[in-house]
């Protein structure tokens, strides 16, 4: 009689395996990103990242005058698809990037509408997905070789210089005892907070510059300043929440009328000399999410330079999906770096808890109108150190690739570019397609580089010698020690 063969039951592959008892750490021991702890612990850690990416989360939008609501929730609809495009083997968070900021600005100076500037961050996307798929097929070398540090920290330095005009025009007018005070609280935070707490500093700041704008219009009544709603100076109070009471619990961001001043959910616009503002910017990106794969892989001591090119193109499909529907575009966040090398947890699954929690938080309108609600005086104080900030990473992308600059190749091609991109110089090419100064700076920067390597043998030989010793984005220098807090920054 023939024997019945008997089978056990396949079982499920889990997602993330248990680390040690799922309670503690031992020291010397990291959570890897296919790892968890218990759920309790790994929805406590999700909740932290969530209150790491807040702040920046929200302040970007309102700056560059789109819906902060809808940006939280699609970061946390992106922050899954990124997940998914690198198999969950990169732990990351998408909030809303600053790389935009300064071309947005130039945008709405220029009367540009909600749906150019997403049509714009668009496009950008578009071309970041294209970047990815690109370093997936060829490698990682070819970002390094088209943009070297010397590139990509002048980029980003002129990306960031470039705004300061919007502070002094735009934020700061607004209240600016109000924004004296939260500068020099967010720079006391930054700098006297430890741990966690100063990582969240422009969060904390501005909660501290939201009650207090709160207490002088009770203690003082109206103030007698430049409005950036009515675009004149006006008699208002700092804190208007007039559209707080009428915004239910729970929903969707409203459609966007730009007759009424409404924004939220719209369709992308597309202008060519808008786009063209934008997609320098992009670079920026590509700087990030460099810095990020590569920190994550040393602090975890694992292999990420194969994730490169899935982690760009899934930024790139973050970005696209999100300004599809009137959203910010996205990049990785540095902040939840620091709150993983705090914890000692990398574990994905901590990331989509957050990113859950982010979806649920971006189905309030009322938390979104408490949010659009921000007095400008607060802004303002916020980012004459946050522009600043984004300015300082390109000299701190130089001085961590030890660029030298006593060769013309790189001194002379960068001076011209943040020197253009700082003064918001306009090329004037038709009366209907201008270069701004953004766009005009990372063309010199980016075009005279490489130039200057074709005519001057010579100096490009000496910068090939240099760059021997360099640690480029994309490649590890023995001699320089990775951070505890990660690399890339928005």
């Amino acid at each position: 009689m023939a024997k019945t063969l008997r089978t056990r039951p396949l079982r499920s592959r889990p997602l993330w395996t248990v680390h040690g008892d799922g309670k503690s750490i031992r020291p010397g021991e990291v959570v890897a990103p296919s790892e968890r702890l218990s759920w309790p612990r790994t929805i406590g850690i999700g909740a932290q990242h969530v209150v790491s990416m807040f702040g920046a989360t929200f302040v970007f939008p309102i700056i560059m005058g789109l819906n902060p609501q809808l940006a939280i929730g699609f970061s946390g609809v992106c922050t899954l698809l990124f997940l998914a495009v690198v198999k969950g083997r990169v732990p990351s968070y998408l909030g809303t990037s600053v790389a935009f900021v300064g071309a947005v600005a130039a945008i709405r100076a220029q009367g540009g509408t909600s749906a150019e500037v997403t049509g714009a961050m668009l496009v950008a996307g578009v071309a970041l997905l294209a970047v990815g798929l690109l370093v997936h097929v060829v490698g990682g070398r070819v970002v390094t070789a088209v943009l070297p540090p010397v590139v990509t920290g002048a980029v980003v330095m002129l990306l960031g210089f470039n705004l300061a005009p919007v502070v002094a025009e735009t934020y700061w007018p607004q209240d600016q005892w109000v924004a004296l005070v939260v500068m020099v609280v967010l720079i006391l935070m930054t700098v006297g907070l430890k741990g966690f707490a100063g990582r969240i500093a422009i969060f904390l700041s501005l909660v501290f510059g939201y009650v207090l704008s709160w207490v002088l219009d009770v203690t003082t009544g109206p103030i007698t300043s430049f409005s950036a709603t009515a675009g004149e100076v006006t008699d208002h109070l700092r804190v208007d929440w007039s559209a707080v009471g009428a915004a239910p619990w729970i929903g969707l961001p409203p459609m966007t009328d730009e007759a009424t001043g409404v924004v939220g959910i719209h369709a992308p616009d597309f202008s060519l000399a808008f786009v063209l503002l934008v997609v320098p910017g992009v670079i920026a990106l590509i700087a990030e999410n460099a810095g990020h794969v590569k920190a994550i892989g040393e602090i975890t001591r694992t292999e990420t330079d194969g994730l490169m090119g899935r982690a760009l193109a899934a930024d790139g499909a973050g970005t696209v999906l999100a300004t599809s529907f009137g959203g910010s575009a996205t990049t990785t966040y540095a902040e939840n770096i620091g709150v993983m090398a705090a914890t000692k947890v990398y574990s994905t699954a901590a990331y989509v808890v957050a990113a859950v929690t982010a979806i649920l938080l971006g189905c309030s309108p009322k938390l979104g109108a408490v949010i659009s609600a921000t007095p400008g005086g607060v802004l303002g104080g916020i980012t004459v150190v946050l522009y600043g900030m984004i300015g300082l990473l390109g000299a701190k992308i130089w001085k961590e690739n030890r660029v030298d600059f006593g060769n013309p190749l790189n001194l002379v091609p960068v001076a011209a570019g943040v020197v253009i991109a700082v003064g918001d110089t306009t090329l004037h090419i038709t009366d209907d397609l201008q270069l701004g100064g953004i766009a005009l700076g990372t063309l010199v920067v980016v075009l005279g580089y490489h130039l200057g390597r074709v005519i001057a043998p010579g100096l490009r030989e000496q910068a090939e010698r240099d760059e021997i010793h360099e640690m480029t984005l994309l490649g590890p220098n023995p001699d320089v020690e990775v951070p505890e807090g990660g690399g890339g920054s928005r």
